[in-house]
Formats: C-alpha cells, sequence, structure tokens
C-alpha cells in the first residue's frame, strides 16, 4: 500500500513541475531536487510582487485590484505549502524578512476594488541572489549540553512565573513561562490551552512558543526586552509620534490578526503587549498572554461569568457575552498610552484622541465594529518626522 505522506509530497512537487520559472531562479534551489522548482515559483512570485507594491507605494499608492487577489491567493498558496511539508516531516524555512512582509501586506491587501498602501509602507528589500526558501539538513549536530541553563526571573503574575536563559545549542536567549505550583485544574487547563492557541498562530505581531513540557507545565517561548508599558515609559520624551504612529500600527495588525483567526484577546494591557528590540532603534510588538482568549471554536471559554482581565469594559457585564466591541475598549486605553505616554485616556480635540474617544465611547454602537476600521483610521493619521526620530 503506498504511503500518503509520499502521495502528499509528491502531489506537492507535481504542482509545480509544469509551471513557468525562470533560470534567475531555478537556480538558487538547484541543490534540491525535488522542491526546488516550488521554492524558485514561489520566491519568483513574491518578488514580483514586491516590486509592483514598492512602486505603487511611491507612486499612487493603490494596488490594483487583481494582483490583490493575486497576492493573497499566493499568500494562502506559501501558507498551505509549508503547513503541508510541516505536516509531513519536511522543515521549511521562509525567510524572516519575507515572513513579515508578506504578514504587513495581508493586514492592508482587500479582495475588490484594488487596496490603499498604507501611508508609513517601508519599502520591502527584495532579495533576488539568494534563497528565501530553504529546510534544514535532516541532521544536525546539537551540543545538548549537561550544564544547566540559568534561569533569571524576569516576570511574574497570579498564575505563572517569566524567566529568561541562553540556550546552550543556539546562543540565544529564550523565555521560559512555568506555571504556578498552586494553581486549580481549571487553571492548569487554561494554561496549556495558552500555549496550544500560541503554537498554531503565525504572524510577526504575536509571541512565537515552541515546546511544553507536561512535566513541569511550562513551555519555551520567545524572548522579548520589554512590556509596551516598559518600553514608551523609558523613551516617552524622546519617542517621535512616527514611531507611534508605527507601534500602534504593529498592535492593531496582530489584533485584527487573532480576530480573523476567530479569538478574542480578553486581556489586552500594557503589560501583555511585548516589544523585541533590535539594533538601530526598531522594535517588534508581540502580543502575548492569551490565557484569558476567547475561541469560538471551545465552549470551555463561554463557560464562566467571573469578570477578569486588567482593563475591563464598564459596558460589559458578562464575561462570557464579551465580544469585539468589548477588546475595543481595551484597545482604545493602550492605544491613548502609546500615543500620550499617559495612563490615563486623552481628551484633546487631536485626531488620536477622537480615535480613542471612539474606542471607548459609552454607547457600544457608537464605537469602532471591527479592528480593521481603526486600523484604517490610525494609517490615515498623519506624522511630520524630525531628524531625532528612532525607527520603531
Amino acid at each position: 500500500m503506498a504511503d500518503p505522506t509520499e502521495l502528499m509530497l509528491a502531489d506537492l512537487s507535481q504542482k509545480y513541475a509544469d509551471m513557468e520559472v525562470s533560470n534567475a531562479f531555478l537556480r538558487l534551489y538547484e541543490s534540491d531536487a525535488r522542491f526546488g522548482r516550488a521554492f524558485a515559483s514561489i520566491h519568483e512570485r513574491l518578488n514580483g510582487h514586491f516590486e509592483s507594491i514598492n512602486d505603487r507605494a511611491e507612486t499612487t499608492g493603490h494596488y490594483w485590484a487583481e494582483p490583490s487577489r493575486e497576492m493573497l491567493t499566493l499568500t494562502k498558496e506559501v501558507n498551505d505549502f509549508l503547513q503541508s511539508l510541516k505536516s509531513a516531516g519536511v522543515e521549511v524555512n521562509l525567510t524572516e524578512s519575507y515572513a513579515a512582509a508578506i504578514g504587513n501586506c495581508q493586514s492592508w491587501l482587500v479582495r475588490s476594488g484594488g487596496s490603499t498602501v498604507p501611508d508609513d509602507f517601508e519599502q520591502i528589500e527584495i532579495i533576488k541572489y539568494a534563497p528565501v526558501l530553504s529546510h534544514p539538513d535532516t541532521e544536525i549536530k546539537l551540543k545538548k549540553s549537561r550544564e544547566h541553563a540559568q534561569l533569571q526571573l524576569v516576570g511574574e503574575g497570579s498564575y505563572a512565573k517569566v524567566f529568561s536563559f541562553v540556550d546552550p545549542d543556539y546562543g540565544i536567549k529564550f523565555a521560559i513561562k512555568r506555571a504556578n505550583k498552586d494553581l486549580g485544574d481549571r487553571d492548569l487547563y487554561r494554561f496549556r490551552q495558552e500555549f496550544e492557541i500560541l503554537k498554531r498562530l503565525s504572524f510577526p505581531y504575536v509571541v512565537e512558543v515552541f515546546q511544553y513540557d507536561e512535566i513541569r507545565n511550562e513551555y519555551k517561548m520567545e524572548f522579548c526586552e520589554l512590556t509596551l508599558r516598559n518600553y514608551i515609559k523609558k523613551r516617552n520624551s524622546g519617542l517621535r509620534f512616527s514611531s507611534r504612529k508605527r507601534i500602534a500600527l504593529q498592535f492593531l495588525y496582530g489584533i485584527n490578526y487573532i480576530h480573523s483567526e476567530g479569538l478574542l484577546h480578553r486581556d489586552v494591557s500594557l503589560q501583555n503587549v511585548l516589544v523585541k528590540t533590535f539594533n538601530g532603534g526598531a522594535v517588534l510588538v508581540k502580543l502575548s498572554d492569551f490565557g484569558l482568549a476567547k475561541d469560538r471554536n471551545s465552549e470551555y471559554t463561554r463557560t464562566k461569568t467571573e469578570m477578569r482581565g486588567t482593563i475591563r469594559d464598564p459596558l460589559l457585564a458578562s464575561f462570557k457575552e464579551y465580544a469585539v466591541c468589548n477588546e475595543i475598549y481595551s484597545i482604545g486605553w493602550v492605544l491613548s498610552y502609546i500615543f500620550s505616554g499617559r495612563e490615563a485616556l486623552m481628551s484633546q480635540a487631536d485626531v488620536p484622541s477622537q480615535i480613542v474617544r471612539k474606542c471607548t465611547a459609552h454607547d457600544v454602537a457608537q464605537r469602532y465594529q471591527t479592528v480593521r476600521d481603526l486600523i484604517a483610521d490610525v494609517e490615515k493619521m498623519e506624522a511630520t518626522p524630525t531628524l531625532s526620530d528612532a525607527p520603531a
């Protein structure tokens, strides 16, 4: 009887066998006899869209309707292709800059009428002479050092502690989130569900998790240096509006993504948004702490009415009735802090204050009904850069 996995891999490879691909891209993947043509085809088409989007961002600011649909279809194709390979045990990596570019484009592309390129769109660096898709060798020799990594406590809450450590195999700092030993069954279940939710999410603005330890009830995750509160607090006096806007949009793109995946975070706060910093001042916003997340596919999240969460909508009578409009309320508080650096709702007559007031309106019908609508208004805000600006 034929191996189902081998049949699937054969079908994946055959799908690209007759596709026209230029030698300029085929040569980058000559070493991969089975999937080289597939990688080259995906790479070439991504480059075509990225180059066109870069051009339209500098000219009309509008990406045509048909290419928008093609790019969205290509995005789904890439995700399905990588997921199929992963399920068959074939690890394939898409270079980080292209994965981030796909995620950014996906947040503003629409299928009809063409897509408006965001005002703060940053040109995509096109990779022409190096592979953007690769899979690691089937075997790799790791150190697996017998030395114990030293854990450093970096955060502590009611349900878990977070430690950082440097992995001896990679020389990279990771974080470990460890459930408190006195957790009841319900909260321990929710802790494990938090990992499962994060494990199935894949987006630049959501924290990545790697491995769950059943014995210790802990899991490894990417390390982020600061919470959003601490990042802005340390830099508030010198943080330009354009940087604040980029931080706000990364935050909103992340929320919009999890909503598109059928999730409500239900605990959006300054502590649960993390910031990963890079040389040169660049930052990456990461949503974290999904312990209270509501999944429309799970009845478990609807069985309790106890009010929880850091920023609570005063109009929410029952936690099980939590909806997008209630998430919008807490989003408004976070946006207010991003733009003002103060933990009080903005009340001026400027555009950021108007947006915050619409998020937190006392009549839920007057609030933004979707995060996508909110994103559209934030993207329209004009920023006047100055020489002291630090990139975000």
